[in-house]
């Protein structure tokens, strides 16, 4: 087994990828999926010495296969969402405190101290199915916050806007995380079920005076919240860019940027937007960019491509997964998702046949 604690102790590139070769020959090792998508690729294994000549497991496995490292018992399987009738992911997690370290360790290393915030969460199309990673993160987050002030929030809109403004004006520090359908559902509530401001003002006419009543709605303006966006629209509404949806965010809950959440069912870590779009990654995780055209090689900085994630909490599935979204990526190893491959458009899918 490999030691876990070199993970989350990583301080530098060098010492990533010494962990992440280390994790490969391991997974190699023990995870027959993985191993035999190696063997498929004609991997030589002893001759991979960088990042770039690991190979990366189509996220679809988590789909069709059991991707697991051990043959420990599986403590927690995470699903993933999906529509009737279509197959879901499937993460099999045999040691679910490697993941409750992951996103504790992650949460703290962009936000601090947990117990400095009150977590709100917003998350109906979660809560309303079984398995997900996220409302399990979410959850302890909300329990380690130690407010009673926190908690989960499903339809109850009204309740919500009540707690937001007067936390915030109470001068405490909020993050209200919710997907994105949702908290475009609450602004829509707030502007139309918000308090009339009524102006008195007389217009002179024909008859004499009269009295017109001038309303105007409240709006949001919070000054000591976060909004942070798990992304998604479920169907529930049309998709829309980035740009223009933190515009509306923004505008709706009076903020100067919406923070947002990058991760899914098959990663046990997360990488956060700090604000336009732009993921940072825990010391733990990585990405690099695919081409699009050829799965086997990569793109340069600040060209678009296959988002392939390295996430070393994965030690005991598949730490090496190329996902559906394409992106591109800085000079600084920050990142940005600019959408999702069309099926049509995923190309090395036959890689599959094992």
């Amino acid at each position: 087994m490999v030691p876990t604690p070199d993970i989350f102790s990583i301080s530098n590139q060098k010492q990533f990828e010494k962990v992440a070769l280390k994790v490969f020959r391991f997974q190699y090792e023990n995870n027959l999926v993985y191993h035999e998508f190696c063997d498929f690729l004609k991997t030589e294994v002893q001759k991979v010495k960088s990042l770039e000549q690991i190979p990366f497991l189509p996220i679809q496995f988590f789909k069709s296969h059991k991707v697991v490292s051990n043959t420990n018992p599986i403590q927690e399987t995470f699903t993933s969402s999906g529509t009737t009738g279509t197959l879901t992911s499937k993460h099999f997690v045999t040691d679910v405190s490697l993941y409750e370290e992951s996103y504790r360790k992650g949460f703290s290393q962009f936000y601090g101290n947990i117990e400095n915030y009150v977590v709100l969460a917003l998350l109906p199309s979660y809560l309303e199915r079984e398995g997900s990673s996220l409302i399990y993160m979410v959850e302890d987050l909300i329990n380690r916050t130690k407010n009673p002030e926190s908690g989960f929030y499903l339809h109850n809109h009204d309740e919500l806007i009540e707690k937001l403004i007067r936390l915030d004006t109470a001068g405490q520090n909020v993050i209200l995380i919710g997907v994105t359908y949702a908290l475009l559902d609450l602004i829509e509530t707030f502007n139309n079920k918000s308090s009339s401001i009524e102006k008195e003002k007389k217009v002179p006419d024909n008859l004499g005076q009269k009295t017109e009543k001038l309303s105007k709605k409240q709006k949001f303006n919070l000054k000591n919240t976060i909004i942070m966006e798990t992304g998604g629209m479920k169907g529930r509404r049309k998709e829309m860019i980035r740009e223009e949806l933190h515009e509306q965010l923004c505008q709706g809950f009076g903020v100067s940027a919406i923070h947002s959440e990058y991760g899914m069912t098959e990663l046990l870590s997360q990488a956060y937007s700090l604000g336009n779009g732009v993921f940072e990654c825990p010391s733990w995780m990585q990405i690099l960019i695919r081409d699009t055209e050829d799965a086997l090689t990569y793109v340069g900085n600040g060209k678009t491509g296959g988002i392939n994630v390295i996430d070393l909490a994965n030690i005991n599935s598949c730490s090496f997964i190329a996902t559906q979204d394409l992106g591109k990526k800085n000079p600084n190893n920050s990142f940005e998702v600019l959408g999702r491959f069309d099926n049509s458009d995923i190309r090395g899918c036959n890689l599959m046949v094992i």
